[in-house]
């Protein structure tokens, strides 16, 4: 039998992520992706919101190299899967592909909040919601 880890991301900070409810009493992990918050600006403001929604799940926190923070956190709790959701980030692609190298990767789909195949500009919550609202509130 394999033990899992759970890898919690910005793209479902949700305490219905399916990972979570999938598999309930995990070790689960988010790494503060110091490349990412350099990147892409992430304001203070969006970090003090993420970390609030990060308080209501039972997650461990770290900082650093997402793929180094996982398999670290793989390795200590003897882990040989690692479990989480689906994310559109060409970044989450990236890590995915290294992580599948060494270790059985699962991954959720998450039902989408709305149906569009168009281009959602992802950086800013309100460029998001500007698209997003003419579909939840029709």
């Amino acid at each position: 039998m394999s033990q899992s880890i759970i890898w919690v991301h910005g793209d479902c900070l949700s305490p219905q992520n399916p990972a979570l409810v999938e598999y309930p009493d995990t070790p689960t992990i988010w790494v503060w992706d110091q490349n990412l918050l350099a990147e892409w600006k992430i304001s203070f403001k969006r970090i003090l919101f993420i970390y609030e929604c990060l308080l209501e799940l039972p997650v461990v926190i770290r900082r650093g190299d997402v793929v180094q923070e996982l398999i670290t956190f793989a390795q200590e709790n003897n882990a040989d899967k690692i479990v989480t959701v689906n994310s559109p980030s060409p970044r989450f692609e990236e890590i995915c592909g290294q992580l599948e190298k060494s270790w059985e990767l699962e991954v959720f789909e998450v039902e989408p909040f709305f149906d569009y195949d168009g281009f959602i500009d992802l950086k800013r919550f309100s460029r998001y919601w500007k698209v997003a609202e003419k579909y939840v509130f029709d």
